[in-house]
């Protein structure tokens, strides 16, 4: 058969079917994974709280011992014996007669509140006791982290990859510092400079110079384990092309050690910053009772001497709360620093 061009055009081309393209689901934006992000870590958070918040009210009514007679013990100043007309008023005020379910939701109620309970040596709010002294606290915390940063960063840019005898002595240096038992190094710095060299006050104050002591206890041995972490990552990224295109584009030592290789290396330090908050707000107690300095450490010692329950149990739930709020800024500000980073759905 001869194909002619008028039957080759006047038959009607038989349409191919398209496969339908499988649509993708739309994107989140950056801001929506941000929130995503925050709202499960906020989640996590709640749940860490409610937890410190439960076994410190579990630790108050299963301790040995009834809480009235120990009251009014700790009140009168003898241990001995009370009566049921002795003990009533005592557990009208603070409930203890109460139904231990009862107890516990009008424990978390008054959490919810901001009420942390009654002290029983003070007889006053425990926010107020714990309120009254907790800024000393924070700063000491504060600065202690601010000098680790300092440290850290100095030295691991000024040392890492170099000579090869400067990189291992101040690695090990490093090292050294995250061994370093708070109490001893704070003894240390006590005797050599306040009591030999008398640079600095004996009894810490509020002032800066009580404070310098004490920032170093808490801060050196945390520069220690700043510096480790941070110093694998900062050296492997001197081996990048990236580095090394920022090297032949003539970029000084410093400046490629600054602005290129820092950043990443932060990123493993930001990470235990989480944790460091935390452990400075604890090991501020160590600091303080060494230094002799106000704050929170002799209201814990105060307190837990004199089985001052809800005023340790205020302190215990304040630190996870600075835990938890820690590891959540540090949580955000991981995703923030490095664009790179992919959130997770």
């Amino acid at each position: 058969m001869t194909l002619t061009p008028s039957n080759v055009f006047t038959e009607p081309l038989e349409a191919t079917p398209v496969p339908p393209i499988p649509s993708s689901p739309r994107p989140r934006t950056r801001p929506t994974l941000i929130l995503s992000l925050l709202l499960r870590k906020m989640g996590g958070a709640a749940v860490v709280v409610w937890a410190a918040a439960s076994l410190t009210f579990l630790m108050q009514v299963l301790l040995p011992g009834d809480r009235a007679t120990m009251l009014l013990n700790q009140q009168t100043g003898q241990v001995q014996e009370r009566s049921a007309e002795e003990l009533a008023p005592i557990n009208e005020m603070f409930g203890f007669t109460d139904p231990l379910l009862l107890q516990y939701l009008n424990f978390l109620g008054g959490l919810l509140r901001g009420d942390l309970g009654v002290s029983y040596q003070l007889l006053q709010p425990v926010t107020t006791v714990i309120g009254d002294q907790i800024a000393p606290t924070v700063i000491l915390t504060f600065s202690s982290l601010a000098v680790a940063w300092v440290v850290a960063l100095v030295l691991l840019v000024l040392t890492a990859r170099r000579v090869g005898w400067v990189s291992r002595l101040f690695s090990g240096f490093e090292a050294a510092a995250a061994a370093l038992p708070q109490y001893w190094l704070g003894i240390i710095l006590l005797v050599v400079f306040a009591l030999g060299l008398g640079v600095f006050p004996v009894v810490g104050g509020e002032g800066l110079l009580g404070l310098v002591l004490p920032a170093l206890t808490l801060g050196i041995p945390l520069a220690g384990f700043l510096g480790q972490t941070m110093r694998t990552e900062f050296e492997r990224t001197l081996d990048e092309p990236f580095v090394l295109t920022a090297r032949a584009r003539g970029m000084s030592d410093a400046g490629v050690r600054i602005r290129h290789v820092l950043r990443h290396a932060l990123l493993p330090g930001l990470t235990l910053t989480g944790w460091a908050i935390g452990s400075l707000f604890s090991g501020a107690v160590i600091a303080e009772n060494v230094f002799s300095r106000p704050g929170l450490g002799g209201v814990l010692v105060d307190a837990v001497n004199g089985r001052d329950l809800p005023v340790v149990c205020g302190v215990v739930i304040l630190v996870a709360l600075i835990y938890v709020i820690a590891n959540l800024v540090v949580d955000t500000a991981y995703v923030l620093v490095d664009p790179r980073l992919k959130l997770a759905r």
